[in-house]
């Protein structure tokens, strides 16, 4: 199986905040922005896996803006590693200013999927080769955080969280 860099699964959504998508503050609902994230973060996988890919978890939200009724908002997901049969995606939320046109990052959010085969069962994926400097961070994160799931799982030792234990160390 071929190696694959995360450009390949480069996903890219844009779209509208409408009313019926807003709270009483009218900015977005946690909730919608979760969903289209998810919906983001599936293709990005299944690009990258070519299988059926279904949400592990959620690992890491920030809701650090708020997006507000009107606002185009951009989610950009990509692969950032991949394990045997699962594969992190890193999400990147914008959201761009209706007069000048810039964005500005407004969350950011970290999903594992797993591609499975028609029966559900997992199946090996291609491993990920990154390029640029912030996919070699966010690439070398992914086994941090995959051992401290791991870890908090109770599923490895202590000492088995070598990378966690470079860290501090």
């Amino acid at each position: 199986m071929n190696p694959k860099h995360p450009s390949e699964s480069l996903t890219i959504l844009t779209d509208l905040v409408l009313p019926s998508e807003t709270n009483p503050l009218n900015n977005l609902f946690g909730g919608e922005l979760l969903a289209r994230m998810d919906r983001a973060a599936s293709i990005a996988a299944r690009r990258h896996s070519r299988r059926i890919v279904v949400t592990a978890s959620v690992n890491h939200v920030a809701f650090n803006r708020a997006i507000p009724l009107g606002a185009v908002v951009t989610i950009e997901a990509k692969v950032s590693r991949s394990f045997k049969s699962s594969m992190e995606v890193f999400i990147d939320v914008w959201v761009e200013d209706r007069e000048s046109g810039s964005r500005t990052k407004a969350n950011e959010a970290i999903y594992t999927f797993v591609a499975v085969d028609d029966s559900g069962r997992p199946v090996e994926v291609p491993a990920i080769i990154p390029e640029t400097d912030l996919e070699i961070q966010r690439f070398d994160a992914a086994l941090r955080r995959k051992q401290l799931s791991l870890l908090l799982a109770g599923k490895i030792k202590p000492a088995e969280a070598t990378e966690l234990k470079a860290l501090f160390l």
